[in-house]
């Protein structure tokens, strides 16, 4: 069966299965997974200016996982925190799309604003 684009999305537009922090939770092997949590730390530094080290890339199952493992970012994650309280799958659900929330996420991956578009001109 194949699967909407709705149902793979995250809030701001990201696909979180294409996530390396999505992926090192799943890897079975802790030596990979180690090394694969350093990669993304200081990818993560060097993208986004922060000061990551491998134990602050926590698992992941997703930003709308429903009581599973969520990276430390995604709880801190404002977009994500106004879709919930605002009730909504994504942010293409609401009558204030775009915003400024989603500017920094357009900015550094502008797929993710394609794909919440064309949630939006589905309704």
């Amino acid at each position: 069966m194949k699967q909407k684009i709705e149902d793979i999305v995250s809030y701001c537009g990201i696909i979180c299965i294409g996530c390396p922090i999505y992926w090192a939770t799943w890897e079975e092997s802790e030596g990979i997974k180690e090394n694969m949590r350093t990669e993304i730390a200081q990818r993560f530094n060097e993208q986004y200016g922060t000061e990551f080290g491998p134990e602050h890339i926590t698992d992941c199952e997703g930003c709308r996982t429903k009581g599973g493992k969520l990276f430390s970012g995604s709880r801190k994650c404002e977009i994500r925190k106004c879709a919930i309280l605002r009730g909504f799958e994504n942010c293409a659900c609401c009558p204030d799309y775009p915003c400024e929330l989603l500017d920094e996420v357009f900015e550094t991956d502008s797929s993710a604003k394609a794909r919440l578009d064309v949630i939006k001109s589905k309704e």
